[in-house]
């Protein structure tokens, strides 16, 4: 059974500063969470996010890196994960403009090779974290699709977004079957329309996402950490919304 995190962009506005941080660790570990995916960390030194952690019982799953740091700076990137003794890292975006093409797709998976050898040699895994722009087409397959396709290649892994998914279009189910073999990460995502027909992020079971055929298809693969995120709570305390998230999974036997 995977375990449940926070993916704590959902908390960035309570984690830029260390009081701020360890605050926001505790309620995370007092509403039932078990780990977190670092993200949008104000300056705050590794070594004190880890004790910090730790004093939480808070397993570190995974985190979301940018790309250009994970080009620049990826001994230090390791040097962190290895502190914090996390295996699972992810890139959250790569800028479209440059990378949304044949071309592109072709650019990144040459410039991804090396940073997964590295980290592959410290044994962290390297992810692609999809947003709705991958499932443009071209030459009649979606970009994802190409990705998908070539990621054997050099070891990718992709953690996917049911969010998303379902914004560009596409089936969780289908995709985590596609994908489920090489992915140690899931983003839990829900969405709603509001009043005005508008898509609005929403708290896990709080919306229109299929969960019970999309928790079923992933417990059909080797997916560690399930991750918990709402991009946008639109005025409500996000503490709630994850609250929420983690009552309605814990239905599914899921902590």
């Amino acid at each position: 059974m995977a375990i449940l995190g926070v993916q704590m962009f959902t908390l960035r506005e309570f984690t830029q500063n260390e009081e701020d941080l360890a605050a926001t660790l505790r309620r995370v570990r007092d509403m039932g969470y078990r780990s977190i995916q670092i993200s949008a960390f104000g300056p705050i030194p590794a070594g004190r996010i880890q004790q910090l952690c730790a004093d939480m019982d808070l397993d570190i799953a995974a985190t979301h890196v940018s790309w250009d740091r994970l080009q620049s700076e990826l001994d230090l990137v390791i040097e962190e994960h290895l502190l914090w003794n996390c295996r699972h890292t992810a890139v959250g975006m790569i800028p479209p403009e440059q990378y949304l093409s044949r071309s592109g797709l072709a650019q990144f998976l040459v410039e991804a090779e090396p940073v997964i050898v590295g980290l592959q040699a410290a044994g962290i895994s390297f992810s692609y974290h999809n947003h709705r722009h991958e499932f443009q087409h071209f030459d009649g397959q979606t970009w994802l699709q190409a990705l998908l396709q070539r990621a054997p290649d050099i070891n990718l892994n992709l953690e996917l977004d049911t969010h998303w998914i379902v914004a560009g279009g596409a089936d969780p189910v289908d995709w985590i079957n596609k994908a489920g073999s090489c992915m140690p990460l899931l983003h839990l995502k829900d969405f709603r329309l509001d009043n005005e027909n508008r898509r609005r992020f929403a708290a896990v079971g709080q919306g229109n996402l299929n969960w019970v055929d999309i928790l079923a298809e992933a417990e059909k693969h080797p997916i560690k950490y399930y991750l918990v995120e709402q991009d946008n709570c639109y005025g409500e305390d996000p503490f709630e919304c994850l609250s929420q998230s983690f009552e309605f999974l814990s239905g599914f036997g899921l902590s």
